[in-house]
């Protein structure tokens, strides 16, 4: 189909005519039923099992009220299709002596390989007993789990079948674009394969689930029972795998999320050769950098990842990246913000050494960087939102530098105090006026001023020099590294500077 948009205009008495530059759109396919047809046998049924312990209380389902008619019509319909939670011990009575029960979970997942390679989410199957698979055909086989990732919810199991069975590939989920077309094929609420349509609704999508989030979005119908299917292309490969909704009801809105495939195929090779995912580390705790901590730092732009905090024996640490950097490009790739590089940085092999552009106070500097395999405790990730400050009263004490910040030297008294542990050192905040540029920005009474523009401060008089600087260079604000209730985290304060 091509459409070509045109307007006109008049010059000097003249009627002009100004084609814009056409719009090609391929044609909505008749049918989806050969393409389905070939999927199909590729996609299975997955019911998980898990024991709970004596007495233990059943999780509500989600986006339905407790005890409302449609919960107990819910419980009843999967209670008849053999998915409803069966109790044990005594039956489930109500005399509060139960015996254990088992948690039944529905999902989906789709056949990677001939010999029974199933990949699925890792929510279908957490903590199950047992795992069962049903392919298309009917058949049932029990699962042997070969690894899964709590962080970007994936697992890999494993069915022997006795005979090749039917399978499908990953794709290239980067050329999938917005407005492409995409099949979900999955076992929504248990009744079996179904077949969804739908477009490529949005790309690199964050829902707050981990710091690997980059969902693709589409409009195909997804629900409970979704989980772990894949989403298909038109060529039949696999780009990504429906793993969430977002829905006040529950249901399918047109709002689904899947992992996509150029994350889940490393992750799931991973998996599959370890049992568990291997990740680059760097060993820094990031932040956004804001249009005013950029001022603050004299960056062009708000871009990049903020270096809140490095972790000590890292290899950030052995490459003399500094608390107040900015990483800008990672391994020759621009850091398009502070999610884009946890993503970057997990899928670079351990042990190679890559280039990292960082801005360090106010100049570009490129580091070789050795990555390490990362700990079993993530620590490559965002510094949790700043609590809203809580209300102080006036303060009594001269403000410093107009910022509402009343500021002391670290002694004894004030450490017993604020509870400061002893190994930090700083300027304590002893008052913060309300509504001041340090309220606004979250700052409370025993807040620890660490550093100020990437310089370490002692007392009220170091902050105040900093300060002077900052204003001297016609900066718009100035940049504090701050440890508190929140964690450690930059703070940007903007300046007026004196008429």
């Amino acid at each position: 189909m091509r459409a070509v948009l045109c307007r006109s205009i008049r010059v000097a008495g003249v009627l002009v005519m100004l084609f814009a530059a056409p719009a090609f759109a391929r044609g909505v396919p008749s049918s989806f039923a050969d393409l389905a047809a070939k999927l199909l046998p590729s996609v299975v049924n997955i019911s998980s099992t898990e024991t709970l312990a004596a007495g233990a209380h059943m999780p509500n389902m989600p986006g339905v009220a407790p005890g409302s008619p449609f919960e107990k019509f819910l419980h009843q319909f999967l209670k008849d299709h053999g998915q409803g939670n069966k109790g044990g011990g005594n039956g489930g009575n109500n005399n509060g002596n139960r015996g254990p029960e088992k948690l039944q979970k529905l999902g989906s997942g789709f056949i990677i390989g001939a010999s029974g390679i199933i990949v699925t989410n890792n929510h279908v199957i957490d903590h199950a007993n047992t795992i069962k698979v049903t392919l298309h055909d009917g058949s049932t086989f029990t699962a042997k789990l070969l690894g899964h990732d709590d962080t970007t919810d994936l697992a890999v199991l494993k069915i022997s079948a006795g005979h090749p069975l039917p399978f499908v590939s990953f794709g290239d989920s980067a050329k999938a674009r917005i407005g492409d077309w995409v099949l979900a094929i999955g076992n929504p609420y248990g009744l079996g394969g179904s077949v969804s349509a739908g477009i490529v609704s949005a790309r690199g999508r964050n829902i707050q689930q981990g710091p690997y989030d980059d969902f693709i979005q589409t409009d195909a119908a997804i629900n409970r029972g979704n989980s772990g299917g894949p989403l298909f292309n038109m060529d039949g490969q696999v780009i990504g795998i429906n793993t969430a909704i977002y829905s006040p009801s529950g249901g399918s809105i047109g709002i689904g999320f899947a992992i996509p495939a150029d994350l889940a195929k490393v992750v799931v090779a991973q998996l599959r050769q370890y049992g568990k995912a291997r990740r680059g580390w760097l060993g820094v705790r990031i932040q956004s950098v804001t249009p005013d901590i950029a001022a603050a730092l004299g960056l062009p732009h708000a871009e990049g990842a903020l270096v809140a905090g490095v972790i000590d024996g890292g290899p950030a640490a052995g490459a003399k990246i500094a608390s107040g950097d900015v990483i800008l490009r990672f391994n020759n790739a621009p850091v398009q913000d502070m999610h884009s590089l946890p993503r970057m940085v997990a899928e670079t092999a351990i042990g190679s050494t890559v280039p990292v552009e960082v801005w360090h106070k106010g100049k570009s500097v490129t580091l070789q960087i050795k990555l390490t395999q990362m700990p079993a405790e993530p620590t490559l990730a965002a510094l949790a939102t700043p609590p809203k400050p809580k209300p102080a009263p006036a303060p009594s004490l001269p403000e410093i530098a107009g910022l509402g910040l009343h500021l002391a030297p670290l002694s004894p008294a004030l450490r017993d105090k604020y509870q400061v542990r002893a190994d930090l050192n700083g300027v304590v905040v002893t008052a913060v006026k309300p509504g001041s540029p340090a309220a606004k920005n979250g700052v409370t009474a025993g807040d620890v001023i660490v550093e100020v523009q990437q310089f370490d401060v002692r007392t009220p008089q170091d902050v105040q020099a900093r300060i002077k600087a900052v204003r001297q260079q016609k900066r718009p604000s100035v940049l504090m590294l701050v440890e508190g209730g929140a964690g450690t985290r930059w703070v940007p304060l903007p300046l007026k500077q004196p008429g």
